[in-house]
């Protein structure tokens, strides 16, 4: 097995750009210590000086603008061409819009999608090719499994979803859910172990991996297995996946009782769940694969 740039985190502070809105409780990460700060003061608009900035903000995230609130349960971001953002709620599993003037619309409804802990209406991804297609691609919860589908959005509606890629294991934890299209071309996205480790070990199994599909849901030609959709392994619940400058595929991952994980992902590479967690060099005596 090899383990490449993988960082632990043993406290993790998600700062999102969807300030004020509620959300559930994943895993053992609580949001709830999060401030919120209902106006913000802008300096230009006040009499007198400006405030000094605070020079202790130890464990403080501060909200600079709020773009929407009463969201419920807000998971997946996404970017249109003409700058409008995305957003999928897990629970609700609503589809909206929030465009420039900070004006939330609602784009479709994914209706009688169970919600169940941490399950639901997850990841959303755009079409490369957007302007033509008018494709939106979801990662999405159905009674027997975790799939993904796609729709096209006509007129502010969504088109009735048709999947692409299905079999992915569920469970109420642990169902990963990210999707991104990388700057070849290809739909990677994120999946858990659906609560059973042995998942991510199992080449077999959609479970505990990043996968690489075209858009149609047909494996990338050049995965590691030609034949199979998965591109990494060994991995508990992914739920973050982006692109640096240099084209490089990050994945923050969710640990269990010690690391949360920053991974650099490479093509084939086992990242050590169940039997590593967090660093693999930083431990005493990894089983490695």
């Amino acid at each position: 097995m090899r383990r490449r740039a993988t960082l632990a985190v043993s406290a993790a502070v998600l700062v999102t750009t969807l300030a004020a809105c509620s959300g559930g409780d994943d895993e053992r990460h609580s949001r709830d210590d999060v401030p919120h700060h209902e106006q913000p003061t802008d300096p230009a608009t006040t009499n007198g000086p400006a405030p000094a900035p605070e020079t202790d903000t130890t464990g403080a995230v501060e909200v600079d603008e709020v773009v929407a609130r009463g969201l419920e349960v807000p998971w997946g971001l996404a970017f249109l061409p003409d700058g409008r953002a995305v957003v999928t709620e897990r629970d609700t599993r609503r589809v909206l819009s929030i465009d420039a003037d900070r004006e939330v619309r609602e784009l479709g409804d994914f209706g009688d999608v169970p919600q169940d802990g941490e399950s639901g209406l997850l990841g959303v991804a755009v079409s490369p090719d957007f302007a033509n297609d008018r494709t939106l691609y979801f990662y999405v919860t159905i009674e027997q499994d975790n799939r993904i589908v796609r729709a096209e959005l006509r007129g502010g509606q969504l088109s009735v979803p048709v999947a692409i890629l299905t079999g992915i294991p569920r469970a109420a934890t642990h169902d990963g859910g990210r999707l991104v299209f990388g700057p070849d071309g290809y739909l990677y996205a994120s999946t858990g172990d659906a609560q059973e480790g042995s998942r991510s070990q199992d080449p077999q199994s959609l479970g505990g991996k990043i996968l690489r599909i075209d858009t149609d849901g047909n494996p990338a030609p050049d995965n590691p297995d030609p034949s199979s959709p998965v591109f990494s392994m060994g991995h508990r619940n992914v739920q973050g996946l982006a692109f640096d400058d240099d084209g490089n595929l990050w994945a923050s991952e969710f640990g269990s009782d010690e690391f949360d994980e920053l991974n650099l992902i490479e093509a084939g590479n086992n990242y050590g769940w169940p039997e590593v967690e967090g660093s693999a060099e930083a431990r005493s005596s990894p089983t490695r694969r």
